[in-house]
C-alpha cells in the first residue's frame, strides 16, 4: 500500500467558499459547488475520484473477483420463490442464471398445495420479464407489480434511471398486449378497483414527496381524476387495496401523525371516508377485517394498542389489546377466521395467532422458536379466506426460510429455505447476543456471528454494522455474501443502537431530535465492548452503515476515530444540517420530525451542528474511509459524501486514506441488477478485508 500511496495522488477539489448564515452563526462551506450534477466540472471531479479509487484498489482486483465467484457459486441462480395464492392462481418469481432480473409468473390453482418449487411448473404463465423490460438500460427498478382482482390485467411501473420516478403500464394478460394507457411520473404502489376497471396511483411533488392519489379509468378519453391531495409537506401518501378487496385504502402519514381514508372498492368514482381525523402525534394503521376495522394506534400507549371500530363509525375505537411496556405492537394481518399480531419483544420480533370466536377473538398464541437470536416476519398472504399463514424466518446462521402455519392446529411446515451451495457447512458458524453499556448506563444489544473456530483472543477482525434512525430495526439476517467475511475469520456484529426500534418506541425516542447523540455514543460503546470483552482491538474493527447509518459513520469518525481501523459509509447522510436547512430539497420538511427544524429553532440548529459530520471534520487523524454514493440518488444526494471526502482530505492530519466511489447509473439502493450488485458488494468486502489485513 505504501507504494500506491506515494505514486497515486488523489483529486483535489477546488475551494469555492460560500457563507451559510443562520441564528447568528456563520459557516463557510468550501465545497457546496459540488451539488450540481449537470456541471461538467462536478462530473469531472466525480470521475477523477472514481479513477483514483480504482487505482488505489487495483491490487484487490483478484480478491474482488474471488469474492464475486464465492457469492455466485454459493447462490442458486436459477431458482423460484414459493408460490403465493391469490384468487385462482399461484404467483411467484423466477431467476435464471446469467439474467440480472426476476421474472414474474403464475400458474392456475389445482388443489390446496402450492406447486413444487425445485423445477419447471407445468402450465406456467409469464407475466413480466424484468430482463426484457430493462433491455440495455444500466438501471432497472419496478415500482409496482399489481394484478387486478379478476386476474385479467397487470399494472407495472418502471424506473430506468434510479430517481424513483416510474412510468406505469397496463398489460392484458389474456393476449400479452400492452394497453394504450401509459402513466408517466408516478411513484411506488398502485391499487385496483374491485372490477379492474380503474387503477389508483400516487404522484410526487418537486421535493420527491408522494402527495397525490389519482384515479385512472382504463381506456377512458377523459383526464385522470385527483382523488386526494396532501398539502402538508410533512406527510406522505400511499394507496392500496385491502386484502378482502372491499376498500381502497389511502394512508397519509408524517413521522409522528397519520390519517387513513377508505373508498368502497366497488365504487371507484365514489368519495373516500376518513377513519379518524388526524391528531398531532397520534399514529394509526387500519386493517379491514370484513365486518369491522382493526386499528393499531398509539393514542393511549407509546408502544401501541389494538382497537376495533365499526365500519359505519370508523372513528369509534374500542380497545381489544392494551399497549404495554414489554412489547411494541407493529401491526396486524386480518383474515376471515383469524388475526395475526406482529410484535417486538426483548429486541426480537414475534408473531401471534388470534382466532375468531363467537365472542370476538381468542387470546394471542405466540409462535415459539428455538434459536436465541432470530427474525420472524409476515410473509405474502393475499387470500382473505386462507386457513394457513405464511411467514419468514431467518437468523445470523439460518438462511431465509418460508413457512406456513396451520391456524387451527398450529402445525408448521417449512416450504423452502434459501439454498446455500458450494459445500458450505452452516454448522460451522455460531451466533451470540451480548450487551454493551452506553455512557449513560443504558444496555445496548449487540448481535454477533462468527465461525466457531474464531478465537476470542483480543485479535479477531470485526465488521460492526449500525443504523439507528426512523425506528428501523436492524434485525438479525442471514447473508450469503457475508460468508466471504466469516470464512476469512471475520466476526460480523450488529449494534442495535438507539434511534432504531429494537426495544420499543422509547428506544426510538431516545435516539432522535435532541437525543440523537445517543445513537453515536451507543455505537462507540458497542465497539468498546467488543474490545473490553476480549473479541478484538480498535484497529481490527471496520464500522459500516448506510444512508442514516452513514450519518452514524461520519459522526463516530469525528467523535472516536481511534476506535476503528476503517469505516464504510454507503450513501451517507453526512451533510445533514445543510440538507435539513433547505426545505426546497427532497424530503427535508418530512425529516424535521426526525431531526428537528434548525431553520426555526436555534437550539436544534446548534445541536445538529454539533454532530453533523461535515461541519465537524477537524485536523485529527482519521481511520481509513470508503464512501460509496450514487449520482441519481434522490434521498441522500451524492454531494454529501463528495463534500465530506473533499473536506477530510483538506483538513485531516497525517496520512489521509479516504476513497469516494460514485455509481454513475444508480439510485439510493445502488446497482439494480443482481450480478452488478454482487460486484458492488465484492468491492466493499475486499476493501474491508484489506483494511483488516486479510487481503
Amino acid at each position: 500500500m505504501s507504494e500506491l500511496k506515494s505514486s497515486v495522488k488523489p483529486p483535489v477539489a477546488a475551494r469555492k467558499p460560500v457563507e451559510r448564515r443562520h441564528h447568528g452563526d456563520v459557516f463557510v462551506d468550501d465545497y457546496e459547488w459540488l451539488r450540481d450534477k449537470a456541471d461538467d466540472e462536478v462530473l469531472g471531479y466525480l470521475r477523477a475520484e472514481n479513477e483514483y479509487t480504482e487505482a488505489r484498489t487495483a491490487h484487490l482486483e483478484s480478491l474482488r473477483e474471488a469474492i464475486f465467484r464465492e457469492i455466485s457459486d454459493r447462490t442458486l441462480q436459477t431458482d423460484l420463490s414459493v408460490p403465493a395464492r391469490r384468487g385462482g392462481f399461484w404467483y411467484y418469481t423466477r431467476t435464471i442464471e446469467g439474467k440480472q432480473y426476476s421474472i414474474h409468473c403464475r400458474v392456475k390453482v389445482d388443489g390446496d398445495e402450492p406447486p413444487v418449487t425445485d423445477g419447471d411448473i407445468p402450465g406456467e404463465e409469464l407475466l413480466l420479464d424484468g430482463n426484457e423490460v430493462a433491455g440495455d438500460s444500466e438501471f432497472f427498478s419496478l415500482g409496482t407489480v399489481d394484478v387486478s382482482p379478476d386476474g385479467r390485467l397487470l399494472a407495472y411501473s418502471v424506473d430506468l434511471k434510479g430517481d424513483e420516478r416510474f412510468t406505469l403500464r397496463i398489460k392484458d394478460l389474456s393476449t400479452g398486449e400492452l394497453l394504450p394507457d401509459e402513466l408517466p411520473e408516478v411513484h411506488y404502489g398502485s391499487a385496483w378497483s374491485a372490477d379492474g376497471s380503474t387503477i389508483f396511483y400516487t404522484k410526487v411533488d418537486d421535493a420527491w414527496r408522494p402527495y397525490q392519489v389519482w384515479r385512472h379509468a382504463l381506456g377512458a378519453s377523459t383526464d385522470d381524476v385527483l382523488v386526494k391531495e396532501e398539502p402538508d409537506e410533512r406527510f406522505w401518501v400511499g394507496v392500496d387495496l385491502t386484502r378482502n378487496e372491499q376498500a381502497i385504502q389511502i394512508a397519509l402519514g408524517s413521522k409522528l401523525t397519520s390519517e387513513v381514508w377508505l373508498l368502497d372498492a366497488s365504487n371507484p368514482a365514489g368519495e373516500p371516508v376518513v377513519v379518524a381525523p388526524r391528531r398531532e402525534g397520534v399514529e394509526y394503521d387500519v386493517e379491514h377485517a370484513g365486518d369491522q376495522l382493526l386499528i393499531t394506534h398509539n393514542a393511549d400507549a407509546a408502544n401501541f394498542s389494538l382497537a376495533t371500530a365499526p365500519l359505519d363509525s370508523p372513528g369509534d375505537w374500542t380497545t381489544l389489546i392494551e399497549g404495554d411496556d414489554t412489547s411494541r405492537l407493529l401491526g396486524v394481518d386480518a383474515f376471515a377466521d383469524h388475526v395475526i399480531l406482529y410484535r417486538r419483544r426483548d429486541a426480537l420480533t414475534e408473531l401471534a395467532i388470534m382466532r375468531r370466536t363467537p365472542e370476538g377473538f381468542g387470546a394471542p398464541e405466540v409462535l415459539e422458536f428455538d434459536e436465541p437470536i432470530y427474525t420472524v416476519s409476515p410473509g405474502r398472504n393475499d387470500e382473505w379466506h386462507d386457513t394457513r399463514y405464511r411467514f419468514g424466518y431467518t437468523s445470523l446462521v439460518t438462511p431465509g426460510s418460508t413457512y406456513d402455519v396451520d391456524v387451527a392446529t398450529g402445525e408448521r411446515r417449512l416450504l423452502k429455505q434459501q439454498p446455500v451451495l458450494g459445500g458450505v457447512d452452516l454448522g460451522a458458524y455460531t451466533q451470540y447476543r451480548e450487551w454493551a453499556t452506553a455512557p449513560d448506563g443504558t444496555a445496548v444489544p449487540v448481535s454477533l456471528v462468527a465461525r466457531k473456530d474464531v478465537a476470542k483472543d483480543g485479535n479477531a477482525p470485526v465488521v460492526l454494522y449500525g443504523y439507528g434512525s426512523y425506528e428501523s430495526s436492524m434485525d438479525p439476517w442471514f447473508s450469503i455474501p457475508r460468508l466471504s467475511l466469516l470464512d476469512r475469520g471475520v466476526v460480523f456484529a450488529i449494534a442495535h443502537v438507539r434511534g432504531g426500534g429494537e426495544l420499543g418506541r422509547h428506544w426510538y425516542d431516545e435516539g432522535k431530535m435532541l437525543a440523537k447523540r445517543n445513537t453515536f455514543t451507543d455505537f462507540i460503546a458497542a465497539a468498546e465492548h467488543l474490545v473490553a470483552s476480549g473479541w478484538t482491538k480498535p484497529e481490527r474493527i471496520v464500522a459500516q452503515g448506510g444512508s442514516a447509518g452513514g450519518l452514524l459513520m461520519g459522526a463516530v469518525a469525528n467523535l472516536a476515530p481511534r476506535a476503528f481501523g476503517g469505516i464504510v459509509a454507503e450513501v451517507p447522510f453526512v451533510d445533514a444540517l445543510t440538507t435539513i436547512l433547505d426545505p426546497s430539497l427532497p424530503l427535508t420538511v418530512i425529516e424535521w420530525e426526525e431531526w428537528g427544524n434548525p431553520l426555526e429553532d436555534a437550539a436544534v440548529y446548534e445541536y445538529m451542528k454539533s454532530y453533523s459530520p461535515y461541519e465537524n471534520v477537524t485536523g485529527q487523524e482519521y481511520p481509513r474511509i470508503l464512501a460509496i454514493t450514487s449520482l441519481n440518488d434522490t434521498r441522500v444526494f451524492f454531494v454529501e459524501p463528495a463534500k465530506w471526502v473533499a473536506k477530510l482530505r483538506a483538513t485531516a492530519m497525517g496520512e489521509v486514506d479516504v476513497l469516494l466511489k460514485t455509481e454513475m447509473e444508480a439510485g439510493h439502493g445502488g446497482r439494480s441488477g443482481r450480478y452488478d450488485a454482487w460486484r458492488e458488494l465484492a468491492f466493499t468486502l475486499a476493501w474491508e478485508l484489506d483494511t483488516l489485513d486479510l487481503a
